[in-house]
């Protein structure tokens, strides 16, 4: 089974974006008609890191609805 991401809503405009071991990798957010992804990492002491972490190449990514297939279908290829 291949790595998901699951979208957990923070308000109308927000999804928390999280990977397969629940780690906080970003957040969708919805930016005039389209979505964006926007990348987060952490630091060592916890202190986030925007456009940072895992995900950092994927940062602005721009999605038309919020999707956890679709997202994890891009933000994961190779």
């Amino acid at each position: 089974m291949p790595p998901s991401l699951s979208l957990h809503p923070v308000n109308a405009g927000v999804f928390a974006v999280h990977d397969a071991a629940g780690q906080h990798v970003g957040n969708l957010k919805r930016i005039g008609a389209v979505w964006k992804f926007k990348a987060v990492g952490y630091t060592e002491a916890g202190e986030p890191v925007p456009g940072g972490g895992p995900l950092t190449q994927r940062h602005n990514t721009v999605f038309e609805q919020p999707d956890a297939a679709e997202l994890s279908a891009r933000l994961l290829a190779d």
